[in-house]
């Protein structure tokens, strides 16, 4: 009697060990399944899609390429006034090339603005009303921050920046910028469109 019970114990064991068994393996194959099954289409048009890179991730190193033309980015100031916090791109085509700039910031929409360095005007904010090359620029704001710089910006590795901003009436920008108390510094721009240009990763 003892070895009879003996046996349908074991019997018993075998059959659970058996059936745990071929549980896992048939778990284990429905996991690869799901990790070989591929990504659902999405819409690259979307809103929630950025076929050319994330702007808030750009960074020295990075190449930015608009159309047929291709710009490096040199470096990179990381701006803050009272938690609210942007980014200023220094990019070129080569060291003899034109300085032009890339202002990402939420406002409250990410926001991204193409700038180019006017060393051609010798001119301060001190009036609301300025008028450059037959456009008519209003004030909008004022203020002074604190910086961090990366990469070859020409500028301390930390200090402080003022800064002027106009817009026209149809929405061409103009900037001032005075950092460590030096001279002022004229741009102008206008706000581009996030996905009118592919970011490729330096790193």
């Amino acid at each position: 009697m003892t070895d009879i019970l003996i046996t349908v114990l074991v019997f018993i064991i075998v059959i659970l060990i058996t059936v745990i068994v071929i549980r896992k393996r048939a778990a284990s194959r429905r996991r690869s399944a799901e990790d070989a099954a591929p990504a659902a289409p999405r819409d690259p048009f979307a809103p929630e899609q950025n076929a050319g890179g994330d702007p808030e991730t750009i960074k020295a190193g990075d190449l930015l390429e608009f159309g047929n033309e291709k710009f490096f980015v040199r470096g990179t100031l990381r701006i803050s006034e009272g938690g609210y916090d942007w980014a200023e791109h220094f990019f070129q085509a080569d060291q003899s090339a034109a300085r032009l700039w890339l202002t990402v910031e939420h406002d409250p929409d990410l926001q991204v603005s193409q700038w180019r360095d006017r060393p051609d005007l010798d001119i301060e904010p001190k009036a609301k009303t300025i008028t450059i090359d037959g456009t008519e620029y209003n004030l909008v704001e004022h203020g002074t921050a604190s910086y961090r710089s990366e990469g070859t910006t020409g500028l301390n590795e930390k200090g402080g920046v003022d800064y002027v901003d106009y817009e026209s009436d149809d929405h061409k920008l103009l900037a001032f910028e005075r950092f460590d108390h030096g001279r002022w510094e004229v741009s102008t721009g206008e706000s581009i469109p996030v996905g009118s240009f592919t970011i490729y990763s330096g790193s």
